[in-house]
């Protein structure tokens, strides 16, 4: 069974493991304690978005955490409103393949849902053929624009 658990500041520490392993994949720079200040802001302010840590129980007594995902917020007029950017989704390696993606995108589309939310983007690297696939199966559609970026 899986289970979804908001954020807090008591889980920074957890969410940060996993944060280092999934951009180890990409060989992504990752700063822990500029991770960590973002994330004290992140849960200060609701008004930014949502982070979640995802559970599994393995028995009736072992439940752990196995990945976390992250849901941004932006407005937008071409959508009419609140739009969000499922920033990251990361399960660690040993629990993917176990339906838990699916569930977590389930998850994430209902509290979109709740949350007034008219659209999810998302991005993905080109190589991530696995992730494609499971945004694909569940009805997220490739966006024909170009994503650009000008960092300040």
């Amino acid at each position: 069974m899986t289970t979804f658990q908001l954020l807090t500041s008591s889980n920074i520490e957890t969410i940060i493991s996993m944060m280092q392993d999934f951009y180890a994949i990409d060989n992504y720079p990752i700063d822990v304690a500029i991770s960590k200040k973002l994330f004290k802001e992140f849960i200060a302010d609701e008004k930014l978005g949502k982070a979640y840590l995802i559970y599994h129980s393995h028995g009736e007594r072992t439940t752990e955490v196995v990945g976390y995902a992250i849901l941004t917020y932006i407005f937008s007029f071409e959508y009419q409103g609140r739009i969000a950017f499922l920033d990251e989704l990361y399960i660690k390696e040993s629990s993917r393949g176990k339906g838990i993606g699916k569930q977590t995108l389930d998850f994430i589309k209902e509290q979109a849902l709740l949350l007034n939310v008219k659209l999810i983007y998302l991005e993905l690297e080109n190589h991530n053929e696995i992730a494609q696939k499971l945004y694909l199966a569940n009805n997220f559609k490739v966006h024909n624009r170009k994503l650009l970026k000008l960092k300040l």
